[in-house]
């Protein structure tokens, strides 16, 4: 018969489960500070012992981590799936660039499409809110602050996929993003005639999940991918030409 003895869980096994949880949604993120040993215990309802053998086997695990005088993290590494060597390597390569661009394009599009299926009211005020915030920072010409909102638009789209795979690796894609690895935002669309096309396409995506329409939300986020493409394609050869005519200049200068 399938059947076994039930026995009481321990607390401590269930602190671990619910932690494990929050952070496999990525409701806690890499590197955020866990609150103090006493606010923890009094919002789990179990004591400090027990918080403390779970917080042990959390961090034995590889999914905490704590810092002497600061307190127990959610661990770094969970936000990386790339070496450092890797990483290098994609900044060094152009076809790593142009790669990232279609992966996003077809990820980001599958996003889009199962967040307009499956987001609640609140991913969607989420969504709409991070669209604000870059449709403001757009307004008042600051340029890094609406580098950041779109970075958080389209990792809100993701989350409102609810695929935790997907998550996790677009939370590591993104952070190569906003490390400039693969590209500069602010510096490719410094041109407001760009940057006015690309709040357009956003308020695209943004329009076509707030209706809950997923071929008009995946179609958006890739038409997006395919002007950023051809922005990258266009900045190459640009500065291609430039070297180029340098190159010119000195060769005559020299003659």
């Amino acid at each position: 018969m399938p059947f076994h003895p039930v026995h009481p869980e321990k607390l401590s096994s269930a602190v671990v489960r619910q932690i494990e949880l929050l952070i496999l949604r990525g409701i806690l993120r890499p590197g955020e500070r866990l609150p103090s040993e006493r606010e923890l215990s009094e919002k789990l309802g179990v004591s400090r012992p027990s918080l403390r053998e779970a917080i042990g086997e959390l961090q034995e695990r590889g999914l905490l981590t704590s810092r002497a005088g600061s307190g127990i993290y959610v661990a770094e590494v969970l936000g990386s799936a790339f070496s450092p060597a890797l990483v290098r390597l994609f900044a060094s390569h152009d076809e790593a660039v142009f790669d990232y661009v279609a992966f996003r394009r077809d990820m980001e599009g599958l996003a889009a499409e199962r967040a307009a299926r499956f987001a609640s009211d609140t991913d969607l005020r989420v969504i709409s809110k991070a669209y604000q915030r870059m449709a403001d920072a757009h307004d008042k010409g600051d340029a890094a602050r609406e580098a950041e909102a779109d970075a958080d638009f389209h990792m809100a789209i993701i989350e409102a996929s609810h695929n935790v795979i997907m998550l996790h690796m677009m939370r590591s894609m993104y952070e190569l993003l906003r490390e400039g690895v693969f590209y500069n935002r602010a510096q490719m669309f410094r041109q407001s005639t760009s940057r006015e096309e690309l709040l357009a396409q956003h308020a695209a995506i943004n329009d076509a999940l707030q209706a809950r329409d997923p071929k008009a939300a995946r179609a958006a986020v890739e038409a997006h991918m395919d002007y950023v493409e051809g922005a990258l394609a266009a900045q190459q050869k640009a500065e291609r030409n430039e070297e180029i005519a340098r190159q010119r200049i000195q060769h005559e200068h020299a003659r």
